[in-house]
C-alpha cells in the first residue's frame, strides 16, 4: 500500500499534519529541558536515554509523554 503524497491531501489535511508536527516539536522541547534541568536523582533511567528517546522516537509525542508520565520521580519538596 503507497502512502499518499503531499499534493493528494486536502487543505484540512495538510493542516491537521502541519499542526501535529509542530505539537510533536512543542512536546519534544518542553521535555528535553525539563529533562536537563531535573536532578538526575529525580529521573528514573539514565537521562542520556531518556534524551535518545525522547529525541528518537516519533509518534504523537508518545516519548516525551512517557518522559512526563513514567521518566519523573516526585520532588521532595
Amino acid at each position: 500500500m503507497a502512502g499518499k503524497r503531499w499534493s493528494d491531501l486536502s487543505d484540512s489535511q495538510r493542516k491537521l499534519v502541519v499542526v501535529g508536527g509542530v505539537l510533536e516539536a512543542i512536546f519534544k522541547v518542553v521535555a528535553l529541558r525539563d529533562l536537563k534541568s531535573r536532578p538526575a536523582e529525580q529521573v528514573r533511567g539514565p537521562k542520556w536515554g531518556w534524551a535518545a528517546g525522547i529525541t528518537l522516537v516519533n509518534g504523537f509525542g508518545i516519548a516525551p509523554i512517557s518522559y512526563f508520565l513514567l521518566g519523573r520521580r516526585k520532588s521532595s519538596g
